[in-house]
């Protein structure tokens, strides 16, 4: 009844009064710097009475003041926001004591910060502890991190809701050995998995099924994502590349590149998205054409409104203090931990190894503590919400396997959080008022190795330029490659010896733009409108080809070819045109089953570089060579980075009808939305031949 659960509230309310009255209580006894008597000295009695008073006064201010704050600050960056929480809430408590009804109280301000930073935990702590022995109040606590301030929703459908959760980065053999180590024990328990940690019965019938996908020649987020959310991922043939006829260099996690390519992708499939109907979009590059949206970078250049909540989710989660000091805390815990690990791979000669100082330990903790934090529970809004299909990205895996290694025991530790978050998420699902089936979906795995430039002592660009014979740094001028690059132009331009100040520096408008994605490399040529052939580049820098296709560092190159159409070159002069591949993988061979259809698939490209470069690749131990300053990388073909996986419900129809894997990510979208027809409409199977119908709709559609 209504008076019972007015009642309990209150009971809650004094409950966590009296605990934060005592830990004021406790704090004044321990903290030289913070007094709740006068100097002459109180009775027990009227120090506890200023206890109280300060408390109640510092809950008022944190329930009516603090949401006022963070609504005013939400255009304050995300990194600037979480070390201001500290001053804002040590603020606040400063003000309760000024305002306290008995006169007394005081504290310096460094003082302040750490009582309000420790009423505020335990105030959290005993509310929630209370209210989560109340099933609907625990569920109106988390129903109102993200819909505090909205309008009722209509009454929520009765059919499952999709819940997609983007572990990015985490590959498939990745996973699997996480489960198998016991790091994963709920991707475990959904699988029925035997780990070491494994505690459920052995007769457990698993809840989920994994299948691993390949990804397309770009294995990075933001081809992978925009395939998934909106269908289609056509023309983006890395994660940054130069368009000619635009003049522009394109950055898929720079937010105006990001949402031209939705545009260009909406265009394309004349559908706004996978989320388009009662969607949500959490922590993505791209919107899936969802109505509520946080943190999703494609609409972050527009200006703030009704259709634009970026912010929003901001807003929901740091609306309330103990969630604000929480997650600050933990940053500034994160930033401790990355200084550490850090200063123990250079202190114990770590190899491979790449810097991790200047600004990345806060990117880190933002990526690892801020971001998980607030998507989390943007997510944990949605679903009581019941909203019908919601998809987000958990980045952390990704951004820390970049600099600690995709196997270090640094990503390891970020498995275990992003399990438990997956472990919350199904508790919560318990309290929604609808059923929801979780998805969990990685955009593309990472491939360890040390950097390109650590091994041959000069960068990808450096490369290119020895082999167009133009002035490169003395560092690489020095190195074995960068010698025998030289030796090429010369032989080229049968200049047996090197003239002295023979290197002169030519237009700038001639030079190459050199772009790395992982381990994939981009040259272009600016001067030059369309995508030139081999044949014009053969005349115009006759040493370049053969300087890159015979590096070590190389795999094979993707150049069009005016006799063949478009030809894959090789060391020792290889070259094979791409309608031959099939029969004749040459360099191409030791990348797998499906490297000659997706090389096909990014020669087709509108803006696809001059000069497209993959590098080597040892299917031994797995390793690639990044051309960024990156240990655990993507973006390219070989190894793990290809190879992502999908983790869905044994109650939705499997992923392939035939068994087989799934490839690229405009395939995962249409079985994403399968799934949604599925569970809003008659939950029958498809058979192969339905499914086979679907996808030919689906390829005329965006044709």
């Amino acid at each position: 009844m209504r008076w019972r659960r007015i009642a309990r509230q209150v009971g809650r309310s004094v409950a966590v009064w009296a605990v934060s009255t005592a830990t004021m209580l406790v704090l004044a006894g321990l903290l030289p710097d913070f007094r709740l008597q006068s100097a002459d000295g109180d009775n027990v009695t009227t120090i506890a009475l200023a206890a109280a008073c300060g408390a109640g006064a510092f809950g008022i201010l944190s329930a009516v003041v603090w949401p006022l704050l963070v609504r005013l600050l939400l255009l304050v960056p995300a990194l600037v926001l979480g070390l201001l929480v500290f001053f804002l809430n040590g603020s606040l408590l400063l003000l309760a004591l000024r305002v306290n009804p008995s006169g007394r109280g005081e504290a310096a301000p460094e003082t302040a910060v750490i009582v309000a930073a420790v009423m505020s935990a335990v105030a959290s702590a005993t509310g929630g502890a209370l209210a989560v022995r109340d099933d609907e109040a625990y569920r109106r606590r988390l129903h109102r991190l993200a819909t505090r301030g909205r309008r009722a929703h209509p009454p929520c459908p009765t059919a499952p809701g999709l819940v997609c959760v983007q572990l990015d980065g985490v590959g498939h053999d990745v996973l699997t050995n996480a489960v198998r180590e016991g790091l994963m024990p709920t991707v475990a328990r959904w699988l029925a998995s035997g780990g070491p940690t494994h505690q459920e019965p052995a007769h457990q019938e698993p809840t989920h099924r994994l299948t691993p996908w390949r990804t397309d020649w770009s294995s990075q987020t933001g081809a992978s994502q925009l395939g998934i959310l909106h269908g289609s991922n056509f023309d983006v043939p890395a994660f940054r590349w130069y368009e000619k006829d635009r003049g522009e260099v394109m950055v898929c996690n720079r937010p105006t590149s990001a949402a031209e390519l939705q545009r260009r992708a909406a265009l394309r499939t004349r559908d706004d998205g996978l989320l388009a109907v009662d969607g949500a979009s959490r922590g993505n590059l791209f919107s899936g054409g969802a109505g509520e949206q946080a943190l999703v970078l494609s609409i972050a250049t527009r200006r703030r409104g009704r259709d634009n909540r970026s912010r929003a989710g901001y807003f929901a989660y740091f609306s309330d203090p103990a969630n604000a000091v929480r997650t600050a805390l933990s940053f500034v815990a994160e930033v401790a931990r990355e200084i550490g690990q850090s200063t123990r791979a250079r202190l114990g000669r770590q190899r491979p190894r790449v810097g991790r100082g200047g600004l990345y330990p806060l990117v880190r903790a933002f990526a690892t503590v801020v971001e998980r934090d607030v998507v989390v529970a943007a997510v944990m809004g949605d679903m009581l919400a019941g909203r019908t299909a919601v998809y987000a990205d958990l980045v952390a895996y990704d951004e820390v396997a970049h600099h600690s290694g995709p196997h270090g025991r640094d990503a390891e530790q970020v498995l275990r959080r992003l399990d438990r978050c997956l472990a919350l998420l199904e508790r919560v699902a318990e309290h929604a008022p609808r059923p929801y089936r979780i998805v969990v979906l990685s955009d593309h795995g990472q491939s360890p190795g040390e950097t390109f430039r650590a091994r041959y002592g000069l960068t990808l660009g450096d490369l290119v330029r020895a082999g167009c014979g133009l002035p490169v740094p003395r560092r690489a001028e020095q190195t074995h490659s960068g010698a025998e690059a030289r030796a090429a132009v010369r032989a080229a331009l049968r200049r047996p010896v090197e003239e002295k100040g023979e290197h002169h520096r030519p237009a700038r408008r001639r030079e190459p733009v050199v772009l790395a994605s992982g381990n994939l490399g981009l040259i272009s040529f600016p001067d030059v409108p369309h995508r030139m052939t081999k044949e014009e580049i053969d005349a115009r820098h006759p040493a370049l080809l053969t300087t890159l296709a015979n590096h070590p560092g190389i795999g094979f190159l993707l150049v069009r070819s005016e006799r063949h159409g478009g030809v894959v070159l090789g060391a020792h002069g290889a070259e094979i045109p791409l309608d031959r591949l099939d029969e004749e993988p040459g360099p191409l061979a030791r990348f797998g089953p499906g490297a000659a259809d997706a090389v096909r698939r990014t020669h087709s490209f509108p803006h696809t570089a001059d000069i497209m470069v993959n590098s080597a690749y040892d299917p031994a131990d797995g390793e690639v060579l990044a051309f960024e300053e990156q240990i655990g990388s993507h973006g390219g073909l070989g190894g793990a980075q290809s190879r992502p996986f999908l983790l869905s419900p044994v109650d939705l129809t499997p992923p392939a009808a035939d068994g087989t894997e799934p490839v690229g990510a405009e395939r995962i979208h249409r079985i994403l939305r399968r799934w949604l027809d599925e569970l809003n409409g008659p939950q029958v199977p498809l058979t192969p031949a339905a499914e086979e119908e679907e996808e030919g709709a689906e390829e005329e559609r965006a044709a």
